[in-house]
């Protein structure tokens, strides 16, 4: 999805999230969450928080982990105040391995900030699957 964020509503949040992160512009990306946020990750439920400055938190440490940081909507589908977006975050770590992340998150907006997102996004991994595909 190569779009601008130009209009109004939560996908324009979720667009401008997006290009702050590509940016690596760390304010541009706080700004984006409001400061009561709520940050879930079902699947690991201990990693879960409230406030923006967790956010900030996260994603310094990503953005000096993986200098090269791209992050991408691959799809996104809006319903009322809430975007559900399939996204991959692609880079290297300093270290030298790839880092390359996609998953769903979904994203509750109200106004111009992100209130409350779910978070299913895991690390990519090569190799064969362990289900049965035929």
């Amino acid at each position: 999805m190569s779009t601008t964020a130009t209009d109004r509503g939560p996908l324009a949040v979720l667009e401008r999230l997006r290009d702050a992160i590509n940016a690596h512009d760390l304010d541009a990306m706080v700004a984006c969450f409001a400061d009561d946020f709520r940050g879930e990750t079902p699947t690991f439920p201990d990693n879960s928080f409230v406030g923006n400055e967790p956010v900030r938190e996260n994603w310094s440490r990503i953005l000096a982990r993986v200098r090269d940081l791209h992050y991408e909507i691959l799809r996104a589908v809006v319903d009322r105040d809430t975007v559900w977006a399939e996204i991959e975050q692609t880079g290297t770590d300093t270290d030298g391995t790839p880092h390359h992340l996609r998953g769903v998150v979904i994203h509750q907006v109200d106004g111009d900030v992100m209130t409350h997102n779910r978070l299913y996004v895991t690390p990519v991994l090569g190799g064969k699957p362990g289900i049965v595909t035929k």
